[in-house]
């Protein structure tokens, strides 16, 4: 088969949805025995990225840059036209991502949501990501024939809010990268740390997790806290023992969750979760909240709390940092299962019809 898959939202730097793009090429690389075409029109700065992404990444590459690539891409998922063979050549399988929804001749149409955030909660993100989620979401229930999700919550949620026929909806879980490991060097931030890997947004609730930081006490612990500024009111972070280390590269962290005496993350709301079974990798205890979204990458291997309450949520550190050795080696048990071989497997087993 030739698959060809959307890669527009590597043109800029990686978060998750950047990572599940990046890992799932490789699981398809690394299972083999069809062409891969990642495709996405861009800048040229963009190009840069979606290269610097793959490197190492065994598929061909389409990336023809243009000038206001990212008003292009919106144009041509309104307009309908030209079909997206003119462009990339006669495929089996096009899988469209959150950023571009090209028309198509022929073949399979997938495509992936990694949450229905947007609707669920539009007050948590940007007018504009609500406007194109949503628009996404119409499409994908309109004219996809597969729907990967990451998650069977997610599964479950797509099926239920979207009416997407059940048969239609497809699970491939993230792995983990063979750099997400116990060996190799810790970051080391002068003194030991908590720390929390989210975007600064109000889904990632971390002003609630500043709060219990502060109930504590004085336990010699940083707060680290990794991630860019993102929509909405940002949480108050200048606090003594709270140290913003902005946006992180994907290659840093690993180092940077090893150092840490534990991984907090106090989410609303995900598809998933990747930063717990990164940090699980690492050889961290994880503390997650408790919404079911979580449910899957944390497993039996994490502590949760209530992420409204941050007496709940100190508590959940400091039993993880009692019971730190029993959650390492439940965490390394639990991840194991998460590959990006078997994501690159459950894809082609959801197109092979």
């Amino acid at each position: 088969m030739r698959l060809v898959v959307d890669v527009s939202p590597l043109s800029h730097p990686r978060t998750g949805v950047g990572n599940y793009i990046r890992g799932s090429l490789l699981g398809l690389a690394e299972v083999g025995g069809h062409e891969v075409v990642a495709f996405a029109p861009v800048s040229t700065r963009g190009r840069r990225e979606v290269e610097s992404a793959l490197a190492g990444i065994d598929v061909d590459r389409k990336l023809p840059v243009l000038p206001a690539a990212h008003a292009v891409r919106t144009a041509w998922s309104r307009l309908g036209r030209p079909p997206a063979e003119r462009v990339v050549g006669a495929f089996d399988v096009l899988h469209v991502s959150d950023w571009m929804s090209p028309p198509q001749r022929s073949g399979l149409r997938s495509t992936m949501i990694h949450d229905l955030v947007p609707l669920h909660h539009p007050e948590w993100v940007h007018p504009r990501t609500r406007r194109m989620h949503s628009a996404k979401y119409a499409n994908a229930a309109r004219t996809c024939d597969v729907v990967m999700v990451n998650s069977h919550y997610t599964a479950r949620d797509v099926t239920e809010t979207l009416r997407i026929p059940e048969a239609k909806v497809k699970v491939a879980y993230p792995g983990v990268d063979e750099t997400f490991s116990p060996q190799g060097d810790r970051h080391d931030l002068g003194r030991p740390y908590l720390l929390t890997v989210a975007t600064l947004e109000p889904r990632k609730n971390l002003g609630t997790l500043v709060q219990a930081y502060g109930r504590l006490g004085d336990t010699g612990l940083a707060l680290a806290v990794a991630g860019a500024a993102g929509w909405g009111e940002q949480p108050a972070l200048d606090v003594p023992g709270v140290v913003r280390l902005g946006y992180t590269p994907p290659e840093e962290l690993p180092r940077l969750y090893r150092g840490a005496s534990a991984l907090v993350y106090p989410s609303l709301f995900e598809g998933f979760g990747m930063p717990v079974i990164e940090a699980m990798a690492c050889g961290v205890p994880v503390v997650a909240s408790t919404h079911p979204s979580l449910d899957e990458a944390c497993g039996e291997a994490a502590v949760r709390a209530d992420p409204a309450d941050p007496d709940a949520i100190a508590g959940a550190i400091r039993e993880a940092l009692e019971r730190r050795d029993e959650l390492i080696t439940r965490g390394l048990e639990h991840v194991r299962s998460f590959t990006w071989a078997a994501n690159g497997r459950a894809h082609l087993e959801a197109w092979s019809r």
